[in-house]
């Protein structure tokens, strides 16, 4: 057994070669095998199942990383307290997700009151059934806040396969990112560089502005060299050392720019940051080996604790509050933009929802998916900058849309291009209800409510989705409880008035 896991040939067992013994002992044929530890990329990662040519590793550094980020953000949680700290150097994290608490929990941190908890089953020692209901609400969930969730189901992280790191990823990246916008950060408008808009700082992605806001410092600090990914530009830990030295001199000096030694260099880096207070969850090797989800979580918890941006003026501050009024962060474009990032779509990455569909190919490359053959690409320029061609891409978004079926009267390619919030919600919404249609086997909303009468029964039954009587919430109510009579409390379920609180016992 050491002969197999001593992959140094020392004859003596690390810590890491001790963790493949162990984990070499298979107790059944449906349990994850880690079938050797094995070095990828100058990281160490564990080789997962037997076939020689297909299999599938993780980092042992990105799995601790996560878990001191999740030991953190759950940290006050009272029905956390009991799973909680893991172990980073273990691998306890795929057992402590299995009864699919801590996923449901963390979506909740990454999008507040996207699962009512009252819904998550939360006893001790829970039999698979209920751990499978909560395995499926948090990834239900998870979709819903635009995470990617494709290869990953219940059976999946209660075998405890490694893929779902992936999922911890995207939605870690939610949680210590979720902060970085205009709205949370009105002093972001610093970030504006010449000729730019306020409008094209929603255009921008966390990571994204992050990077801008680097630049920014390194700028300030008349320092040469700027960043564009968080990996190869950072590993060195030079532009990490004039970074924190801008945003506190007194703490932090700029000795480590005369270490020779990167990994000298690095823990130089993280021990500027534990001064500042920051929550660091790296080593110095993961940034020396530039590792980019890492990083990431390196210079969000720098941001997010000590961002060193000047508050915006009067003026300023107007500006920003009138280009977010009713867009966003509104509950219409909050829903749609997760929905377009959750339908699977490769490329498609929404952070503003009518920013972002401005150019037209968002909407040309959603109205594809859902209706192949509308879409003539032939007369779509996908990576334009100019304004002409931009609203060429609109217009042909209006005539797809003509093409699909969709009611697209009063609408063009200018009211796309200028950014009109109630068009662009008039046309989501349609793409948003053809997409939901399919999901159910193409059937028409008169057959939804046909279906739901039947099973609510005749006393409560709707006459179409406009009905008055469906705002208590007790018709949706009576359909789930016809579903799974257990999904629902009924002492918790007002019958008068309170249509509010129906309304979030359903959701």
């Amino acid at each position: 057994m050491i002969a197999e896991v001593d992959l140094n040939d020392d004859k003596q067992v690390q810590y890491s070669e001790y963790l493949q013994m162990m984990k070499n002992f298979v107790k059944t044929g449906t349990e994850t095998k880690f079938s050797k530890v094995i070095t990828k990329d100058g990281k160490n990662v564990f080789r997962v199942g037997d076939d020689q040519k297909a299999y599938s590793t993780f980092s042992e550094e990105e799995r601790s990383a996560f878990v001191r980020v999740i030991n953190t953000v759950l940290s006050e949680d009272e029905t956390c307290k009991k799973y909680l700290p893991i172990e980073p150097d273990s691998m306890d994290i795929f057992t402590v997700l299995k009864n699919g608490i801590i996923l449901c929990k963390l979506v909740n941190k990454a999008q507040t009151g996207t699962i009512d908890e009252r819904a998550i089953n939360q006893k001790d020692n829970m039999n698979i059934f209920l751990q499978t209901e909560n395995l499926k609400l948090a990834l239900t969930a998870a979709k819903a806040i635009g995470c990617k969730v494709v290869g990953i189901h219940p059976d999946t992280i209660s075998n405890g396969d490694v893929i779902v790191l992936g999922l911890l990823w995207q939605v870690l990246r939610l949680i210590v990112t979720k902060e970085i916008n205009l709205k949370k950060i009105p002093q972001l408008i610093r970030l504006l560089q010449e000729g730019e808009e306020m409008s094209d700082l929603l255009k921008m992605n966390p990571e994204d502005l992050l990077i801008r806001w680097f630049n920014f410092h390194l700028g300030n600090a008349g320092y040469n060299g700027r960043i564009s990914n968080f990996s190869n530009d950072v590993k060195d830990s030079q532009k990490y050392v004039i970074l924190l030295n801008q945003l506190n001199k007194d703490l932090c000096d700029k000795s480590g720019l005369g270490e020779t030694d990167l990994v000298k260099r690095a823990n130089v880096v993280l021990e500027s940051v534990k001064k500042l207070g920051v929550e660091s969850y790296v080593s110095a090797n993961d940034i020396c080996s530039g590792n980019m989800k890492l990083n990431t979580l390196l210079v969000a918890s720098i941001f997010n604790h000590c961002h060193g941006l000047d508050p915006p003026t009067e003026e300023e501050q107007y500006e920003a509050a009138k280009l977010l009024e009713d867009g966003e962060g509104s509950r219409e474009e909050r829903t749609f933009r997760h929905w377009m990032n959750s339908i699977g779509l490769p490329d498609v990455n929404v952070n503003n929802l009518y920013e972002d569909c401005k150019s037209g190919t968002i909407l040309l490359k959603v109205i594809d998916k859902l209706k192949p053959n509308c879409v003539n690409w032939k007369k779509v320029s996908e990576n334009s900058t100019n304004k002409f061609t931009k609203l060429g891409n609109c217009n042909e978004a209006v005539e797809a849309c003509k093409k699909a079926g969709f009611v697209i009267v009063g609408i063009g390619g200018m009211s796309i291009l200028e950014g009109n919030k109630q068009l662009i919600l008039a046309i989501v919404w349609q793409l948003m209800r053809c997409h939901t249609l399919q999901l159910v086997g193409g059937k028409t909303e008169e057959d939804l409510v046909k279906w739901g009468n039947e099973l609510v029964g005749a006393d409560y039954k709707a006459s179409s989705f406009k009905d008055p009587s469906l705002k208590n919430s007790l018709y949706f109510i009576r359909i789930m409880s016809a579903i799974e009579p257990r999904a629902i409390n009924w002492e918790l379920i007002s019958q008068g008035k309170n249509k509010k609180f129906n309304v979030r016992g359903c959701l």
